[in-house]
């Protein structure tokens, strides 16, 4: 399966209320989604299923690619702040007859998972706001191989 892992585009930095879990995209945000979903369309890589997490930065950009072409995101407690590999892992086995699945979420999490998958043990991997990681995984099997990585400001 092809996974991309797509972290939430430019948030508010305190939120209204305070609360992480409420920051909401800022105008920078909103167009970097758009391009994010703009480069899946006019690449053709428009997955399958999108899933999201439940915080609203990253439900945000997650509908803002479905209004680009993307599928209808599903929000999955598993991918909020602090998901961990071993279960995202085993969350994505259910969608393996699947050709492509995007994962819209957080870091450190998602560097965290791509050096799980690759099995990066002497590097550190940072994923910037609105990049897209591309892996060919095979779950529930610990193994990937990267595709790409691309930053939003290095997206068309």
């Amino acid at each position: 399966m092809t996974l991309y892992l797509i972290r939430h585009a430019t948030a508010d930095a305190h939120g209204l209320s305070g609360s992480d879990f409420v920051r909401s995209l800022v105008p920078k945000g909103i167009k970097q989604a758009h391009r994010v979903g703009t480069f899946l369309r006019e690449s053709d890589l428009i997955p399958d299923l999108v899933l999201t997490s439940p915080v609203l930065r990253a439900k945000e950009t997650a509908e803002i690619l479905a209004g680009e072409g993307c599928p209808s995101p599903l929000v999955k407690s598993w991918l909020s702040c602090g998901m961990r590999p071993e279960i995202a892992l085993q969350e994505l086995s259910a969608y393996r007859e699947l050709d492509a699945v995007a994962i819209v979420g957080h870091e450190p999490d998602f560097s965290t998972f791509v050096e799980y998958l690759v099995g990066a043990t002497f590097c550190t991997i940072r994923v910037k706001k609105a990049s897209v990681i591309s892996l060919e995984i095979d779950p529930p099997r610990q193994v990937g191989s990267l595709n790409f990585s691309i930053p939003c400001k290095y997206l068309p």
